[in-house]
């Protein structure tokens, strides 16, 4: 069966970007703008399973009244600085792509295969995240960029694969997404997709029974990814296109 396109998430999934990453940025933000609020590592798993930083905020404010009312535009404002932060993160070189995503990615182009993103990530933070690691043209390598508040509900709804799908006249079965959270699968294959788990530092246990495949990563020459398909059949090695057309094919 003709592999049609692939669905990346970003968070967690093309790199770790929360622990070190967001968690860091959010604080920094609260800091700056005079928020008596730190999320430590705990917490801010915790709060993940809220999807979406503009409502991980709202959230955590609704749990903390002494914290008083946020306005739509604080909120903004928070995101705005957080985003900032995050940005810094990244070009002092302190994210890093996951194993075996810059090769996949090669490969696909290589193939003609169209690549879509599929995240809550800003522009600003995808743009600093991708042009450190693939280029300044680095937008050249995807046909969609369904990010942010492109679509009105955040998964596990599946509105933005829903959203991909139609721009890219594909059947969902002939698509696979890469995702590393039960909310992200829940999304993708409530769109009927198969979905690849590259489980993150957050995720580790949670629950993937509906997944096509879950891997330890996508692998790398010298550092193999080692996976489990929903048949219970296990392996170790590359996740490439041939792959990703087995996948799309059971």
């Amino acid at each position: 069966m003709t592999l049609e396109a692939v669905f990346f998430d970003v968070d967690g999934t093309i790199a770790e970007t929360e622990r070190g990453g967001h968690r860091v940025a959010y604080n920094s933000a609260f800091r700056e703008l005079g928020y008596p609020v730190d999320w430590d590592p705990q917490l801010y798993g915790e709060l993940l399973a809220i999807m979406g930083g503009k409502e991980r905020i709202r959230f955590y404010w609704s749990q903390h009244p002494e914290l008083g009312t946020l306005s739509d535009a604080q909120v903004e404002q928070i995101h705005d600085v957080k985003a900032r932060y995050f940005r810094e993160l990244v070009d002092e070189g302190g994210i890093e792509l996951r194993v075996g995503v810059r090769r996949l990615l090669d490969e696909l182009a290589s193939r003609r295969i169209p690549i879509s993103i599929a995240s809550t990530i800003t522009f600003e933070g995808l743009d600093a995240l991708l042009r450190r690691s693939l280029g300044d043209d680095w937008q050249d390598r995807f046909q969609h960029l369904g990010i942010g508040d492109i679509v009105p509900r955040k998964k596990p709804d599946p509105g933005i694969y829903l959203w991909l799908l139609e721009r890219h006249r594909a059947a969902a079965h002939h698509v696979v997404t890469l995702e590393d959270t039960r909310a992200g699968l829940l999304a993708s294959v409530g769109a009927g997709i198969p979905t690849l788990i590259t489980p993150s530092d957050y995720t580790q246990d949670q629950d993937f029974s509906e997944a096509a495949c879950v891997a330890s990563s996508l692998g790398d020459p010298g550092e193999p990814a080692h996976w489990r398909l929903a048949s219970g059949a296990e392996g170790s090695g590359l996740i490439d296109v041939e792959f990703l057309e087995k996948l799309v094919s059971r």
